[in-house]
């Protein structure tokens, strides 16, 4: 019997009912119906201070970052799951600030050569408010993501992305949501 694969499903908008979020859930279905085991972590509105660039984490990788913030918890779910999945809404044409912060703060995961995402599936779902990818910035937070995994080398599964301005539009978005269900299987299979 294969073994559960654990995905972390990191979801970075203030809003709890936000689009990228509702997305996010419907990921988390995904993989549970592939046999896998979602864990939705809502990091929209936790205390994450920006990295501080103190260094403390690489003259001593062992001991991790030195910031003791709501950061800390999320170290340890990074580290556990095998596949990851950023739901983020565009903010100012790129991620938002709250998923920003976070992927920054995965800058104390260096270790020995491998960074907190390297050699994991990872996929991006992504919501935007203009009707176009391009002119929404939604092309920017997108490019930013896959610079980022082929950086670390993780395993790029898929990215979900479209218009949904409104809390809870998306749910009238037939498309997206099968998407993202797509997305969630994939990655735990």
């Amino acid at each position: 019997m294969k073994p559960l694969k654990r995905v972390l499903i990191l979801t970075a908008s203030p809003r709890i009912n936000g689009n990228s979020t509702i997305l996010a859930h419907k990921a988390a279905e995904g993989v549970n119906a592939a046999g896998g085991e979602a864990d939705v972590a809502p990091i929209g509105n936790l205390k994450i201070a920006p990295c501080n660039a103190c260094d403390a984490c690489r003259t001593s990788p062992e001991a991790g970052c030195v910031i003791n913030d709501d950061m800390q918890p999320l170290y340890k779910k990074i580290e556990e799951a095998q596949g990851i999945i950023f739901a983020t809404p565009v903010y100012w044409f790129s991620v938002s600030a709250q998923m920003k912060c976070f992927i920054d703060r995965t800058y104390a995961t260096y270790n020995d050569g491998r960074y907190a995402f390297t050699g994991k599936d990872v996929g991006v779902i992504l919501t935007y408010e203009d009707k176009d990818v391009f002119s929404a910035g939604g092309v920017n937070a997108l490019r930013s993501f896959q610079d980022t995994f082929a950086y670390v080398k993780a395993n790029q599964m898929g990215m979900v992305f479209g218009s949904a301005g409104k809390a809870g539009d998306v749910n009238a978005n037939d498309k997206l949501q099968k998407e993202a269900y797509e997305l969630g299987r994939k990655i735990a299979g």
